[in-house]
């Protein structure tokens, strides 16, 4: 190999196919270009010096590491069901959770106006966001997913009671706010196919959909109608979620199906949509949303289970990207 391949090939053992350029001088001196999307300054700055080390060993002296970050396009996955009580924002906020511990770059809008619950489930109802440039500045949440909900905007308890329009505009505010380098924004629509869904698909028009039902037939029924609603919009299905499915005794250890088995698969399979997983009905679910510890920022079959999920709809992002 020439020494400027050598040296390509030792960049990219570091930073792989970040690695977007690369120049040898005859003096010796090298440069390089490197696509740092997604990385933070920390991140950028270990890079630069390991890259830098890789060249030195190679005898290049004074290598200059220039960055760059294309800007993705931002693309919207609308959580939804149609009806209220199947674990629809648990499993919007462990998804966002999830895919951010998979490496992408993840936001979270809780779009529920008249009942947020995001704030409660990432401990963050104290906290209010600033805003630049006309532009909210979504909370940082201590599990590296940046969010924005109605309950970061008016006092906890306080009711909202607004009409569809003023509704649709709270929305807006939120789903365009500055959001940075964020690339997936999970967004935790409310039960039912009511203005905010309408507001969604008309403006924003989401990448996919990720529709959650219990295994019982009157969910089932109700996930039908949120289908179609996402069908007549032209948005893409990316999958169902079975949630709520089976009971482990913490006891005995026995398996019960309170909600029933399977309901949601097959509902999948008569959709011609994917099945993307279960998620089961556990206390460890319930204590931790409650306490702010959603289980996909953990280890353990729980968090296992979302995972699993998150790495479906990565696959899909990346497919239709």
């Amino acid at each position: 190999m020439t020494d400027a391949t050598a040296l390509e090939a030792a960049l990219r053992d570091v930073a792989g196919d970040r690695v977007q350029a690369v120049r040898l001088a005859a003096d010796g001196t090298a440069s390089t270009v490197i696509d740092v999307q997604g990385l933070d300054s920390a991140a950028r700055a270990a890079m630069e010096t390991a890259l830098i080390t890789a060249a030195s060993k190679l005898g290049v002296t004074g290598l200059r590491v220039g960055m760059t970050a294309s800007r993705r396009q931002r693309r919207i996955i609308a959580v939804g069901s149609g009806k209220g009580g199947v674990g629809k924002s648990t499993l919007s906020a462990n998804l966002a959770i999830a895919l951010h511990r998979l490496g992408r770059p993840t936001g979270l809008v809780d779009a529920d106006i008249y009942g947020p619950s995001q704030a409660r489930l990432f401990a963050t109802e104290d906290q209010r966001p600033e805003a630049r440039d006309k532009k909210l500045i979504p909370v940082m949440s201590r599990f590296g997913v940046p969010m924005l909900s109605m309950a970061h905007l008016v006092k906890p308890g306080q009711p909202i009671a607004w009409r569809g329009p003023m509704a649709g505009n709270a929305l807006g505010q939120l789903v365009d706010a500055e959001w940075g380098e964020i690339e997936t924004l999970i967004v935790d629509l409310p039960p039912g196919t009511g203005d905010v869904q309408l507001t969604m698909l008309q403006k924003y028009k989401p990448a996919g959909a990720v529709i959650v039902s219990t295994p019982q037939d009157l969910a089932l029924i109700d996930a039908t109608r949120a289908i179609g609603l996402f069908t007549q919009g032209g948005v893409p299905l990316i999958g169902m979620v079975e949630n709520m499915a089976g009971y482990i005794c913490p006891h005995c250890g026995q398996t019960s199906d309170p909600f029933g088995h399977g309901g949601a698969q097959d509902a999948a399979s008569d959709s011609g949509m994917p099945f993307l997983g279960r998620i089961p009905l556990a206390m460890a679910i319930r204590a931790g949303s409650d306490a702010g510890e959603p289980p996909a920022a953990g280890e353990g079959p729980i968090a296992d289970a979302y995972r699993a999920i998150a790495v479906r709809i990565a696959a899909w992002l990346d497919a239709t990207a």
